[in-house]
């Protein structure tokens, strides 16, 4: 008995990130209620409550759920890294626009943390959530840059930090802009190709340090 109830549990809670997901989609996170996210589930308010704190919990659930497959990308390819690792970069790149494509979890999180500019608190947890993410990425992504510049696959004077930010922008940017219009290319497809650009251009340009270090100091003066 104790076994199906933990189990009717795990499918009420799915019902209840999957009627949010919905329902943030339509009508917005901000303005929508948890009582409405209850109704599109077909469950009670109560049962909202039994599995997350408040609409900033459920939102962190949602992230949860949509981040765990990029991690898994990630991990996946992080062994190469040391005979490899702007192939782990480019690897890591690719996996994370084919995830996005294939993966509607993935795309509705990647909308609702385009709201999240407003200073409500669910929308300041879901933020926080993905800058965390962020952070994560840029770190991951630069620690990778350096082994390269280490083993020669990127010149000795490359700004890993500011190669870090090029890639992550590059890449948020193309996520952003297959979103709003989906139908206009098959994102999984064009993966390895978006990807390449990027990728051949730092290995053929890279930011430099000393060019990012004499930009700093003109700015300065």
């Amino acid at each position: 008995m104790a076994r199906k109830t933990k189990a009717e549990a795990a499918v009420t809670r799915e019902q209840l990130l999957d009627a949010a997901e919905r329902v943030f989609s339509e009508r917005g996170v901000a303005s929508t209620t948890l009582g409405e996210v209850a109704a599109a589930a077909g469950v009670t308010r109560g049962a909202v409550y039994w599995h997350f704190r408040d609409k900033g919990d459920l939102l962190g659930a949602l992230c949860e759920r949509a981040t765990l497959p990029l991690h898994a990308v990630f991990e996946d390819r992080e062994g190469r890294a040391g005979v490899d690792p702007l192939g782990v970069v480019r690897g890591q790149a690719v996996g994370a626009l084919t995830l996005l494509a294939r993966d509607p979890h993935t795309q509705a999180v990647f909308r609702m943390a385009a709201q999240a500019c407003g200073n409500a608190d669910d929308l300041g947890a879901l933020a926080e959530a993905r800058d965390q993410e962020r952070c994560g990425c840029l770190e991951r992504s630069g620690a990778l840059i350096e082994r390269a510049i280490a083993l020669g696959q990127l010149p000795a004077d490359t700004d890993a930090s500011l190669a870090a930010h090029a890639l992550h922008a590059y890449i948020m940017g193309l996520m952003h802009a297959w979103l709003q219009a989906p139908q206009g290319f098959d994102l999984a497809a064009a993966a390895p190709a978006l990807v390449d650009c990027v990728i051949t251009g730092l290995v053929a340009a890279p930011p430099r340090r000393a060019t990012t270090a004499a930009a700093n100091l003109h700015t300065a003066d």
